[in-house]
């Protein structure tokens, strides 16, 4: 993510893309920071824990938040700068924000218009329509959240090194020394939800960032550990509200 501090002004937009392995350093911004990852998937770190943005979920910064960019692979996004005053309806912490069907047509169409600074009266409508789109969304906490169990966060770093890992829990059970039980009970006090759905979530994140590179959908799946393209296709669709076809289909090609 660029650490160029944007320009004094209410609003500012921008878009670029990151290099897989791209790692920008902590830092923050005077602005509040809305990150859209329009292909790919890009993942930010806070002294909190890690928030990821996809596109359908973006990541909210309020003024003045340090955090690091860290991409494992490749991927386009879009931010949109707020200047303090005009942060008082978002959320007053680091989160992420649902990518409405409006957020993401007022997005597309200031990238397809190459806006940065609304310049007239009818662009800066359009951005005033976002800034109040996005304080509407839906808040939510990270969309692939960690643990700070040690056993947990043991099984779940493998897996994100190996999303297509099949093992049952109980597998993975033995391999720290704990039980299926337990660490289903440890997931839905730190995570918030089920091993299985947190394990479907990180195929999800996997499946978007091979989907942007181009890949085809029989590779993913087997990628992500399924025998056959049709299961993964229908929790593809449970998760995102399309198919993996569809979903490419409907993303603007990367500039």
């Amino acid at each position: 993510m660029p650490l160029s501090e944007p320009p004094e002004v209410p609003v500012y937009f921008r878009s670029a893309a990151l290099d897989a392995g791209s790692l920008y350093p902590p830092h923050s911004h005077r602005a509040g920071q809305f990150v859209h990852s329009y292909s790919g998937v890009i993942e930010i770190g806070l002294d909190s824990g890690q928030l990821i943005g996809t596109p359908r979920f973006g990541i909210w910064l309020p003024p003045g938040v340090e955090h690091l960019s860290q991409n494992r692979d490749a991927a386009s996004f879009s931010s949109l700068y707020l200047a303090p005053a005009l942060c008082g309806a978002l959320p007053a912490t680091p989160c992420a924000l649902t990518v409405s069907p409006l957020i993401a047509g007022l997005i597309d169409e200031l990238r397809a218009r190459g806006l940065s600074v609304p310049a007239s009266a009818e662009q800066r409508r359009l951005f005033r329509v976002l800034v109040d789109a996005l304080a509407r969304a839906p808040r939510h906490g990270s969309y692939l959240p960690t643990s700070g169990d040690p056993a947990l966060s043991a099984v779940l770093s493998a897996l994100m090194a190996s999303p297509g890992d099949r093992r049952p829990l109980s597998a993975w059970a033995e391999t720290v020394h704990s039980t299926a039980r337990t660490l289903e009970r440890r997931c839905r006090r730190d995570l918030g939800m089920s091993f299985s759905e947190w394990r479907q979530r990180l195929r999800v994140v996997r499946a978007l960032t091979l989907l942007a590179a181009g890949d085809k959908v029989e590779h993913i799946a087997f990628e992500l550990g399924y025998s056959g393209a049709s299961a993964f296709i229908a929790m593809f669709r449970r998760h995102t509200g399309a198919s993996p076809d569809e979903f490419r289909k409907t993303r603007p090609a990367p500039r």
